[in-house]
């Protein structure tokens, strides 16, 4: 019996099938054939994507000055 081999897909096209599956513009029937892609992937692609956006408009200076104010709290505790 031969094994299919399992197809990474880059991100850049996984984000690419997420954001056409969120604009609604084709079903995730159209989608699945356009981009030969299994419709419930297409759907995990998607909601990942909702899921993790904020991450994409967060400011990485708040967490380094907060980091930073804990790691000299922790410093005091030690000497």
């Amino acid at each position: 019996m031969m094994s299919k081999k399992r197809i990474n897909y880059s991100s850049s096209f996984k984000a690419k099938v997420a954001l056409a599956a969120v604009r609604h513009e084709r079903t995730l029937s159209e989608l699945s054939s356009h981009f030969h892609v299994h419709p419930n992937q297409i759907g995990k692609w998607k909601s990942h994507l909702l899921d993790h956006l904020e991450t994409l408009f967060q400011d990485g200076r708040r967490k380094k000055s907060q980091e930073h104010s804990e790691l000299n709290e922790l410093y005091s505790k030690i000497v």
